[in-house]
């Protein structure tokens, strides 16, 4: 069983075989070649491409321009449960496409590479998950979206940052005492904002973790009028500066409908293509991370979400490879507590 040193080390590895292996700069010419390309394999593979806000504007606007999806990763599996293409190419990371299969286990599932990861993946193994569980036996076990198959089939809830506060909040109000995991920043935000008696798995998202209070601080004093946009997975200090703190969808909404005429957005910067869409006369900066140089390790985007490339979309089309695949048995477990979620936000 893995130590909590060893899984960091992990992610570590991980992070920076991600960095060595970007997709490589293309021409426009080039661009334009492989979005030809992919727009004719689509149709010929009776496939469809859902993106992930946080992927390169470029895939995201070929989605779009497909009659695909761009959207928060369970939108994009439900989009792809309705859509009727037989295949379904995911462009985001791997938690994403084994989501994908559960939803929709009698379609193909390519991504564009198998290799692009997650820091809160990575960072909550199964069988170490499994024994913290296995130690607080009297807890609801509400897991993030951002885990494998496995954990989520381990879970008696999975939620995204859109409805945790609702379900931990009822789940408190049955008096049920919780675990929560991955991210124990999002899992402290929805503690403090429910008073719910939860457990907390040691994780953290390595792009939201870096943003800093005192740079963010510093630059709201460059821009006082900036609005400050927040994901719940960063540092508390940095959420009690916000103006709006929520989900991708969410903070897209805010930047919408909040009146200022800029904002400081402390999330994956890929999000910044959807905020322009829905507020093009409006300005959007990076919130500050870490720091410049050796001291930053994400800089404000993910570094297996920018795995995501014209080249390898185009390469899985072409090859079928990269086919996510989750065990059958695995799938049922792991759909229970997706549904649980499901059947509770519709209701």
């Amino acid at each position: 069983m893995l130590t909590k040193p060893e899984i960091d080390d992990r992610i570590i590895v991980q992070e920076h075989f991600a960095q060595e292996h970007l997709p490589s700069a293309l021409s426009e010419e080039e661009v334009e070649a492989y979005t030809q390309r992919i727009q004719t394999l689509l149709k010929e593979k009776d496939a469809v491409l859902v993106a992930h806000y946080y992927t390169d504007p470029m895939v995201q606007a070929l989605a779009e321009k497909t009659g695909g999806f761009v959207s928060d990763s369970l939108e994009m599996a439900r989009f792809g449960a309705r859509h009727p293409a037989s295949t379904l190419i995911v462009a985001g990371v791997r938690f994403m496409g084994e989501t994908a299969k559960i939803l929709s286990p009698e379609k193909r599932i390519l991504m564009p590479t198998l290799e692009a990861t997650c820091s809160l993946d990575l960072g909550c193994p199964v069988q170490e998950f499994s024994a913290f569980c296995d130690a607080h036996p009297d807890h609801e076990v509400v897991v993030y979206a951002n885990t494998s198959a496995a954990v989520k089939a381990r879970a008696d809830w999975v939620v995204t940052s859109s409805i945790a506060l609702q379900v931990v909040e009822h789940l408190s109000d049955q008096g049920k005492k919780i675990i929560w995991a991955p991210d124990k920043h999002l899992g402290s935000y929805v503690q403090k904002q429910t008073g719910a008696d939860m457990l907390l798995w040691d994780g953290a998202c390595i792009v939201h973790e870096e943003f800093k209070a005192k740079g963010l601080r510093d630059l709201k004093q460059v821009y006082p009028d900036a609005g400050i946009l927040v994901h719940p997975e960063s540092p508390e200090a940095v959420i009690e500066l916000a103006d709006a703190v929520g989900s991708t969808s969410q903070l897209i909404r805010a930047a919408k409908e909040l009146p200022n005429e800029m904002f400081i957005v402390a999330t994956d910067r890929g999000i910044f293509y959807k905020m322009q869409q829905a507020a093009p006369e409006k300005t959007f900066i990076e919130a500050p991370t870490g720091g410049s140089g050796a001291t930053c390790r994400s800089c404000a985007h993910c570094p297996w979400m920018a795995m995501n490339g014209l080249e390898n979309i185009a390469a899985a089309l072409e090859q079928g490879r990269d086919e996510v695949t989750v065990d059958p048995e695995l799938i049922e477990k792991a759909r229970l507590p997706l549904q649980r979620m499901l059947d509770f936000q519709a209701g």
